[in-house]
């Protein structure tokens, strides 16, 4: 979708207007401060999901700061279309500078090595290419961040770039991370799976490998006598159990309705579940609320009978070193 358009108190300022009258606007809810000197229309920020106004807090700062910036980490993945977890990340950008890791004007610095910087250009800004921020992610975020990413770049989409594989992923790691963000980054490679497909789906199968579930089987084909079912997010066969992440987007992507209203959706989802259980096996769905802590769905998980093979209190998580 278009972001809506900025309006910086710098452009009013230049042509003699009171930028003032910017900030009486924003107290009387007709525009949102969205960063020092930087506004967009209050109607227009609120109509926006979450995932929507990183992006644009990322475009407010690069309207202020003084030279073009490349930005990295959750900041170049968002720019990339590539999914970042969570609702609360500051503006990532790259520093030449070997103490990096500063925070100025409210942005992030990571210092990079210029001579292993590879740079592309998304959204009109500069960002880190698409192996460095999927490497970035798995050396410096959590698991499911970094099974996340994997797992979208690994897996074709319609009308999207060219999908990576592992030899491109794992030929950037030398020379650039300590041994033991390689590790986390080898972790997440060898996890991933280009059959996991959405966010949601990624993130459930990281969380139940940490969590030590029994490993399910991804888009199981499922038959009965008129033919194909469908195809399963998660499929159990010695249990005969079939799992769902419902992450709700489709009942709002107009790319999923194909022109059908979300009440259509729900019934064939219906529809399609009920002949899932007319061949024997239970169905257990869950959404993103599920996922809010490992606790929460492991909870879940075990309270709808999926297995778990290891237990023990006290125990670390797979994936979290």
């Amino acid at each position: 979708m278009d972001l809506p358009a900025l309006i910086l108190s710098s452009d009013l300022a230049r042509l003699g207007c009171d930028s003032r009258a910017l900030a009486r606007k924003a107290e009387a809810g007709e525009l949102r401060r969205i960063r020092q000197g930087v506004y967009v229309r209050a109607e227009a920020w609120e109509s926006l999901q979450h995932w929507e106004r990183y992006p644009l807090l990322i475009h407010a700062a690069a309207s202020t700061l003084r030279s073009r910036t490349v930005f990295c980490w959750q900041s170049a993945a968002a720019l990339s279309h590539i999914p970042v977890l969570g609702t609360r990340h500051p503006v990532h950008a790259c520093t030449a500078d070997a103490g990096g890791g500063r925070s100025r004007a409210g942005v992030q610095r990571h210092f990079v090595d210029p001579e292993s910087l590879q740079i592309e250009e998304h959204q009109g800004l500069l960002v880190t290419a698409r192996v460095r921020t999927v490497l970035d992610l798995a050396a410096f975020g959590s698991f499911e961040q970094a099974v996340t990413a994997v797992d979208h770049v690994l897996r074709p989409a319609r009308n999207g770039p060219p999908v990576l594989n592992l030899e491109v992923l794992g030929a950037g790691i030398s020379g650039i991370y300590t041994a033991a963000a390689a590790r986390r980054i080898v972790t997440a490679l060898e996890f991933g799976d280009p059959a996991s497909g959405s966010p949601g789906e990624s993130v459930s199968r990281a969380m139940m490998h940490r969590l030590g579930f029994k490993a399910p089987v991804l888009q199981r084909e499922i038959r009965d006598a008129r033919g194909l079912v469908g195809f399963t997010d998660f499929e159990w066969p010695e249990e005969g159990l079939s799992g769902e992440f419902d992450g709700l987007v489709k009942y709002r992507d107009e790319a999923y309705l194909k022109g059908r209203t979300p009440s259509d959706v729900v019934i064939e989802e219906k529809s399609r579940e009920d002949r899932i259980r007319a061949t024997g096996r239970r169905v257990i769905r869950w959404t993103w609320s599920e996922l809010a802590s490992p606790e929460k769905f492991a909870a879940f998980l075990e309270a709808k009978g999926v297995p778990r093979i290891r237990y023990g209190k006290g125990q670390p998580l797979r994936g979290s070193t």
